[in-house]
């Protein structure tokens, strides 16, 4: 028994120092966008402001067009999560039901794509963007985000696909139900949580990326959030420190939401279809 409660005590001490090593980056990041000029060139940094303002924040909106790069980032990300679900949905049908050597084939394919570097794909996605003439613009960012977030929306999907049970479509074509049907008022249905997780899971990737947008997008009205985030480090490699924290803090917020959100539905759409009945 006293063994059983040290155990337990030890893995709780280990998931509390776990928690704390993950939190530190978003807590030191608070910490510094609440600290004043004189505080942050300070020789001895500390944990928690002497002096906390919001003068970093009302700074960081002054200087850059926070508002109108986070509308850029919704519109991308909202746009490439909704599209990359309505392809991926019927796509991840198909490879869950029919169990076929190209339906494997398509599988191992979605794994190995997500070993592909963000090099090795930005050349020839920049060829087929400046040949349909997409460069610099957000259409074409959202084509990029769908590419990219595919395969692992597939893969999630096709996760939630299996574990719905076969014989629910199979009762419903005996009850005289179509294909088209039963997939409407019993597979979707069914799939209706996992769709939401794969659709936000989606928006989050494009929300947070920075490689793509950087590379393709030249005007400075149309750079997403991440990329608008460098413009308060200077020529010279120096800072703009405090104001660099605030934008920094609120432009990680939407994505910890979310995921707080979504987290439990995330883990079991990986997990789902791992045992069979």
């Amino acid at each position: 028994m006293r063994t059983s409660t040290a155990a337990r005590a030890g893995q709780y001490a280990a998931l509390l120092v776990y928690l704390v090593f993950l939190a530190f980056p978003f807590l030191w990041l608070l910490s510094t966008a609440l600290k004043p000029p004189a505080e942050l060139a300070g020789l001895h940094p500390t944990w928690i402001p002497r002096d906390p303002t919001l003068a970093n924040f009302r700074q960081a909106f002054d200087e850059q067009p926070l508002l109108r790069a986070a509308l850029n980032s919704l519109l991308a990300a909202l746009s490439a999560a909704v599209v990359a679900v309505v392809v991926a949905t019927p796509m991840a049908y198909v490879m869950a039901r029919r169990r076929t050597a190209l339906t494997r084939a398509a599988t191992g394919w979605v794994v190995v794509s997500q070993a592909f570097p963000f090099v090795l794909l930005i050349i020839p996605l920049f060829l087929v963007l400046k040949n349909l003439r997409l460069i610099d613009s957000v259409p074409g960012l959202v084509m990029v985000y769908v590419v990219w977030a595919l395969p692992f929306a597939l893969w999630m999907l096709v996760g939630y696909v299996r574990a719905v049970p076969a014989e629910l479509e199979e009762a419903a074509a005996v009850d005289g139900a179509g294909r088209l049907r039963t997939l409407v008022s019993v597979t979707a249905s069914l799939l209706a949580p996992g769709i939401v997780a794969t659709a936000l899971f989606a928006f989050v990737t494009a929300w947070n990326e920075f490689f793509f947008a950087l590379v393709l997008l030249k005007t400075p009205e149309k750079q997403t959030l991440p990329v608008v985030l460098t413009h308060f480090i200077g020529a010279e490699g120096v800072a703009d420190l405090g104001p660099l924290a605030a934008a920094a803090f609120l432009a990680t917020l939407p994505s910890l939401v979310v995921f707080a959100v979504i987290q439990r539905r995330i883990t079991s759409g990986m997990l789902a279809g791992a045992v069979k009945s």
